[in-house]
């Protein structure tokens, strides 16, 4: 065997020399900036100045777009004793809690049953129960109308052949407004929410769930000690989308309802109400202070979820 060749005869990675007569420059300092200018540009025009204008208009009172009057905080302090506000906070309230307590159970249990083994044709289920949110709030407004509609309405058509003396001019729109909303955002809603829980499920680990069966745990234990906790960042993402599309609240109703709020508004939500203010009254200074207090609320519920997460991190 031949002996390897000293260290220090070893050859040496060495920088080639530019060619005599040729420089590098580096790049402008502006450069950058020419391919940013597109985004920024439509970002300042479409975002940022908007919502300056937004808060300049919370202070003021508008007649139309073209008369303004400097009122500071008066908007503010009006909002706080403006029935019809929180009229639309109660409505949006309660269609928030039924999108919670009802929607959201409902989209985990219909995971929890396409998740478990052997079930046959588990693609085509997710796939019916996913379909209604691919149709659209317009479309599902529009259907709902002719669901709950007097007389030829499905709902009473069905509720009448079994109980003649059911009046079927029964006005569903008319009386029991915000069910009739619940009930359509559940049929929009829960497949789309069930992916989420059914994506969360399927990464839970197995051998956990093999070993609390083998120690006795029954369905129930299984869920609360191994599978919530699992899925819990997942589920407090599904909550804080959920609580935020409901405060949101504005097609639906709108199709639904045909422009208007409803006998005694009770069809009207936040975003509906700021709308009627801005769009229809023409104080879009007024609607404006609508429109920052609703994104503070939006903002309390975004905090709260990010201080959940953190805090179950942590324990």
């Amino acid at each position: 065997m031949s002996a390897s060749p000293p260290e220090s005869s070893l050859p040496t990675a060495t920088a080639t020399p530019p060619p005599p007569g040729r420089r590098y420059r580096a790049e402008p300092v502006w450069v950058p900036w020419v391919f940013l200018a597109p985004f920024l540009l439509t970002f300042g025009v479409f975002l940022v100045w908007p919502l300056i204008q937004s808060v300049t208009l919370a202070f003021q009172q508008t007649f139309g777009p073209k008369t303004t009057a400097w009122v500071g905080l008066e908007n503010f302090t009006f909002l706080l004793r403006d029935p019809l506000f929180w009229k639309a906070v109660r409505n949006t309230a309660l269609f928030a809690l039924g999108s919670v307590c009802i929607q959201l159970p409902l989209s985990l249990g219909l995971a929890l049953l396409l998740n478990r083994p052997g079930i046959k044709c588990r693609a085509f289920f997710r796939l019916i129960f996913f379909a209604p949110s691919l149709v659209g709030l317009v479309f599902v407004g529009l259907l709902f109308s002719l669901i709950f509609a007097p007389r030829t309405g499905l709902v009473n058509t069905v509720i009448h052949g079994f109980f003649p003396a059911f009046d079927p001019e029964f006005p569903w729109l008319q009386l029991y407004i915000m069910p009739a909303l619940i009930l359509a955002a559940l049929w929009l809603y829960v497949g789309f929410n069930m992916v989420y829980f059914l994506a969360a499920l399927q990464g839970v680990p197995e051998e956990l769930m093999e070993a609390a069966a083998l120690d006795g745990a029954g369905p129930w234990h299984r869920f609360r000690h191994i599978i919530l906790p699992e899925i819990l960042p997942v589920a407090t993402f599904v909550v804080l989308m959920s609580l935020l599309g409901s405060l949101q609240l504005f097609e639906l109703p709108f199709v639904l309802l045909s422009g208007t709020a409803g006998p005694e508004n009770r069809g009207l939500t936040i975003v509906m109400y700021l709308y009627n203010t801005g769009f229809v009254s023409g104080d879009l200074g007024y609607a404006s202070a609508i429109g920052w207090v609703l994104a503070l609320f939006m903002g309390a519920f975004a905090l709260g979820q990010r201080w959940f997460t953190k805090h179950q991190e942590e324990s």
